[in-house]
């Protein structure tokens, strides 16, 4: 791996992630770099017409995407070679009737979303972004919003107020203590539908506080993502988990668009940081609906052929992996430590909280011997219990065989995560292989 490559790559991840500060932004993203490779999108609701060697995506509710090439032989006889990652990371979300007036302050009330480190997102200067729903000529139209510029702020309780919080824990009640300030409620009304439409207007659209039907709006970190370390090597970035994922998979699907055999893809959920059950998580029927049009499409159209696709067919679930932390390596188990900088990590579990076999770990590691990459491995520590991907509930939906994999990192679920500049491109390098 070359110092460029791992360079390009790494700084090409940080850009990513700036650009999708939700599942919103990043399926938006995620289209853009699909239609400058000249992948075209399709419509669930129409019929679909394709042939060997299109390039085509399909989004499903504004936040999960999935994108193939199809391949020169027809998909029954080859299968189908998939990534699989998720858009959506732990967060704060806006409540519906968000705005809240205590002691002279003008609040936000916020739902948790997913397994937040919530002491993380104390003191930081909070933007909104997301999906903003509107009438428009008597029908709901769908429009993405990102204030970029700092909003909201979680103050957190001066230590003379809370004096054992070094010694015995920061204790935070979501309910009670992560509501954002907004504003001091004596510098006039900040009305949360002008707000909105007021971001609404700087980006052409046209919009009374009438006209606003709902909305989707996540809280994110401005401070923009960056390297550090010695010699640059570390990544810090919020939404790693799993941005870093989706980004590797999408590299490595647009790196080399000529002609394949075998049809290839990538398929980025929402919902996986809270169970992926709904219309378009891992949960739903989105990937197999439309494995099953592309099937009848490119198959010799016989009543088996999709199983016969689906028992041909292997899916890399790409979700972040721990790396062992030097200040707590106790928490790790002793022969399973991934390192910062140490490739690709194989995920095992036993119990199915991850998908990896001994058939599917053998077949990423050929992979990685053909692209010049050693991989790890990590098991949580028997005593522990274990966190969970898209793999298990995807495997279960299809089928399909399915390895677990990721790129080690550190802060995992805190607004600010750590990883490490070469893993990038040496997991690009081991998907590119996969898709070859």
């Amino acid at each position: 791996m070359s110092p460029t490559d791992i360079d390009t790559q790494a700084n090409d991840l940080l850009q990513y992630i700036d650009a999708s500060p939700t599942p919103y932004h990043a399926v938006r993203e995620t289209a853009r770099r699909l239609t400058a490779a000249g992948f075209r999108e399709l419509d669930e609701r129409e019929s679909w017409s394709l042939k060997p060697g299109d390039k085509v995506f399909v989004i499903r509710g504004d936040t999960s995407i999935a994108a193939f090439q199809l391949g020169t032989k027809p998909v029954d006889t080859t299968g189908f070679r998939l990534v699989g990652s998720h858009t959506d990371s732990p967060n704060l979300r806006l409540k519906p009737n968000a705005p809240v007036n205590r002691h002279g302050y003008q609040q936000l009330g916020v739902e948790i979303y997913g397994g937040v480190l919530l002491h993380t997102w104390t003191d930081r200067d909070l933007s909104l972004a997301g999906r903003v729903v509107t009438l428009h000529n008597g029908r709901p139209q769908h429009h993405l919003v990102d204030f970029r510029r700092p909003l909201l702020r979680v103050p957190n309780l001066a230590i003379h107020l809370n004096r054992g919080v070094n010694t015995d824990g920061l204790k935070l009640n979501p309910q009670e203590h992560m509501v954002p300030v907004l504003g001091l409620e004596s510098a006039g009304p900040a009305e949360l539908k002008a707000l909105l439409v007021e971001e609404l207007g700087r980006s052409g659209v046209k919009a009374a506080t009438d006209d606003l039907l709902g909305y989707d709006l996540c809280l994110y970190d401005l401070q923009p993502s960056t390297r550090s370390g010695l010699h640059g090597e570390f990544l810090h970035a919020p939404r790693l988990d799993n941005l870093a994922s989706c980004h590797t998979g999408l590299t490595a699907l647009l790196k080399d668009t000529g002609p394949r055999e075998a049809t290839v893809g990538v398929v980025l959920y929402d919902h996986e940081e809270c169970g992926s059950r709904s219309a378009q998580g891992a949960a739903s029927p989105f990937l197999k609906d439309l494995l099953e049009r592309i099937v009848q499409a490119h198959s010799d159209g016989r009543a088996d052929a999709f199983h016969r696709a689906i028992r041909r067919s292997f899916l890399v679930s790409a979700d972040m992996a721990h790396a062992v932390h030097p200040n707590y390596s106790s928490m790790h188990e002793p022969r399973h430590q991934p390192q910062l900088g140490g490739g690709p990590v194989i995920k095992t579990n036993v119990n199915q909280s991850y998908a990896t076999d001994g058939e599917s770990w053998a077949h990423f590691a050929a992979l990685c011997k053909e692209a010049g990459v050693t991989p790890q491995h990590f098991v949580t520590r028997t005593d522990l219990g274990c966190g969970s991907t898209i793999g298990p509930i995807t495997a279960g939906q299809l089928g399909i065989r399915t390895v677990d994999v990721g790129n080690p990192m550190l802060s995992m679920h805190s607004i600010r995560e750590l990883a490490a500049a070469s893993d990038v491109a040496r997991m690009v390098a081991v998907l590119s292989r996969f898709f070859a």
